[in-house]
This record gives structure tokens, sequence and C-alpha cells, in this order.
């Protein structure tokens, strides 16, 4: 928005020539991670003020760790500030014509709309399970196949390529049309080597990837600021990737696909990073505010998509280590469990509690050990990450 603003004043007048500042990347990526970071500080106490009032208090599982009972009535959904945050420093900082900036919006939004929803029934309801599974994976999946059926065609066409005219062009050659390698699976740590997937494969995993990141930060927020640092870290990083594979120049010489338009990626993911440090400075231990699935949700769904957009699915993986392994864990808990009551007559655990933070409380880590820990494991796994800028 300011960014049109600017140019239009340069118009009418070359006494506004000092606005083409407003055309570096750089200075609205800054801009945009400062605006959110103020928003979030100052929006901050009236949010959880106004949470507290409506009495927005998150509900302990009766089967819950037991030194989580006293954080029971603590305002949930403060997902909603950095949604907030991250709303209204993108709008104003980005090129409203980037429809890659748009789509994670919308996902973004979509996925917070899932949690507000189940957020509200646990809390009005008083249901400590909210929305039920199958309902919850049944809008996920909505959400994540458009996104994924948008992004092959918008990936893989140029700027001037209309997605639904290469969509009609896919359906007309018999669901044929082979894609450029730019849309392929990319391994990292090797120089050009892409794997094709085709439109179906494509679709597929890009729903994998958002769908699965979006329930693995979901299944990682369990404990005070656990969650948004990780995401600041990851989002940062892709930020970066996003910059890379946007420049022409930059993906050339580091053998990344160029993908027009992907750069200004940087300014959501700087958004990201502003909001989500506001909301730490109120989700820090003690916690004075929890996320909810209105944020974590959101904010997976808006890492996968990114991830997706910058071809960087596997360094996704790499850099959320932390959530791929709360999610295996817990996948891992309930399919061994099953297993050894059908075969046992008595379910059986590997961990002593998932997800996999909850395992190592029972093991005797205080939490604000736990917490600590993950962020210096993600911030090396995010390190791996962007080695492979230049270990190719």
């Amino acid at each position: 928005m300011l960014l049109s603003l600017a140019q239009w004043l340069q118009t009418i007048s070359p006494e506004f020539g000092y606005f083409r500042v407003f055309q570096y990347l750089t200075f609205r990526a800054v801009m945009a991670a400062l605006t959110a970071l103020l928003i979030g500080l100052l929006a901050g106490p009236y949010v959880i003020r106004r949470l507290a009032e409506l009495k927005i208090g998150q509900p302990v599982r009766g089967y819950g760790m037991e030194t989580h009972l006293s954080k029971s009535g603590t305002p949930t959904m403060g997902g909603v500030l950095i949604l907030l945050a991250i709303g209204i420093s993108t709008l104003l900082w980005f090129d409203l014509s980037n429809r890659f900036v748009w789509i994670v919006l919308l996902v973004t939004l979509g996925f917070g709309a899932i949690g507000w929803v189940d957020d509200w029934r646990k809390v009005v309801n008083k249901d400590p399970e909210g929305m039920r599974s199958r309902e919850k994976y049944f809008w996920q999946s909505v959400i994540g196949l458009i996104a994924a059926f948008y992004l092959v065609f918008s990936i893989s066409g140029s700027s001037n390529q209309g997605v639904w005219e290469l969509f009609v062009t896919w359906v007309r050659s018999g669901f044929s049309v082979d894609l450029p390698a730019k849309a392929g699976l990319l391994l990292p740590f090797f120089k050009q080597v892409s794997y094709p997937l085709g439109v179906i494969g494509f679709v597929v995993l890009t729903y994998l990837v958002i769908v699965g990141a979006s329930n693995a930060v979901n299944l990682t927020d369990g404990l005070d600021g656990l969650a948004i640092m990780p995401v600041v870290m990851v989002g940062s990083a892709l930020g970066v990737f996003a910059y890379v594979t946007g420049s022409a120049v930059y993906s050339k010489y580091l053998f990344f696909p160029h993908i027009p338009g992907s750069g200004e990626l940087l300014i959501f993911c700087a958004a990201m990073a502003g909001a989500g440090l506001a909301f730490l400075w109120f989700n820090a231990h003690p916690a004075q505010v929890f996320m909810g699935d209105v944020g974590a949700l959101a904010l997976g769904g808006a890492l996968g998509t990114i991830a997706v957009i910058v071809r960087q699915e596997i360094v996704l993986a790499i850099m959320g280590g932390i959530f791929v392994a709360e999610a295996i864990s817990v996948m891992l808990q309930v399919s061994w469990f099953k297993y050894t009551k059908k075969k046992y007559g008595e379910g059986r655990r590997l961990f002593k509690m998932a997800p996999l933070h909850h395992h190592f409380e029972k093991s005797g880590w205080k939490e604000t050990q736990v917490v600590v820990r993950f962020w210096i494991i993600t911030m090396l796994l995010c390190l791996v990450g962007l080695s492979t800028l230049k270990l190719r």
C-alpha cells in the first residue's frame, strides 16, 4: 500500500524522489518487521485485557501435566494479536500486485479461522478437545488443496500467464502437462537436482507440507514461548530463501530456481518475525497469554506455504526439526498404543507423554529448560538450512 503511494507521489512531483527508497525490498522488510513489532507491543496489553474480560481462558485437559494446572484460566486466542500485526504490517509494506503474498495471507487467515472456531468451542462450550479432528482436517484439506492447485500453476507459469489459463490448458491436455524443473522437488546440498513431480505430485506434496506444518506447529505450542520463537527463526530463514529465489542474479549465482515475485515474501516473513517477537514479550514464562490454535495453525500453514513457493520443502523439514519431532512423537505414541492394545489387550507407550516436550518434562526437565533448549536446537537447524544456500 505504501509502495503504491510512494510511486504515485514520485509521478506527480520530482520533489518526492526520496520516496524511491520504498522500492528497495530490504528497506520495506525492515519496516514491516518494526511495524509488526510496534503493533504487537502496543496492542498486546489491550488484547490480553479484553480476552480476560471475555473470560476466554485456557482450559487444561484433565490428563495433562499436573504442573500446568496453574495455567488454567490464562487468556488464550492470543494468536489474533499475531495475525493482526502480520496482516496490517504486510498490507502496508508489500507490493499489492504480488500474487504469492496474497495466497500466503489467505492461507494464514484461513487456518487462523479454523483455529478460531476450535478455540471458541473450547472456551464457550467448555470442551477441552474443541473442534473434532475429522472436521478440522476437512477444512484444513479444503484450504490446503485450493492453495496447492493455485501454486502449481502460479509457480510453473511466467508473470504474464494467468493461473486459470494454465489450469484450463492442463485439463484440455488430458492432465499431462509437463512442469518446468523449478516445480520439481529440490534436494538441498546438490546443484540443480530436481525430481519431477507432475501436477498431481506437486499438489499432493504441497497439501502435505501445508497441512503437516500447520498441525506440527500446533502440537509444539504446549509450553510458554516454545512454539513462537522457532516460528520466528524458521520464518526469518525462509525469508532469506525468498529473497534469493526472487532475485535473478542471486538465484543464478547460487544455483537456485528463479521464481519471479517470490522475493516479496520477505515482507511477510519480516512481519511474521516482528509480530512473533512482540507476542513472545507477553508469552514468555510465566505467560500472560497463549496463542491458541488460532495462532499456531495459522503460523504453521504460513511456513508451509512459503516453503512450497520458494521450493524448499525439505529444508523446511530440516530447519523446523523441532516441529517434525513433535508431530512424529505423537504419531508414534498413538500408533504404538493402539497396536499394543490390540495385540496385548493393554496399551503401552513409547514416550512418558506426547508431544515430545511433555516427555522431557516428565523426565525432570523444567519448563524453561525445555523451551530454551528447543530454541537452541532450532537455531542450529536453521543454520544448517541456511548453509544449503552455498554448500551445493
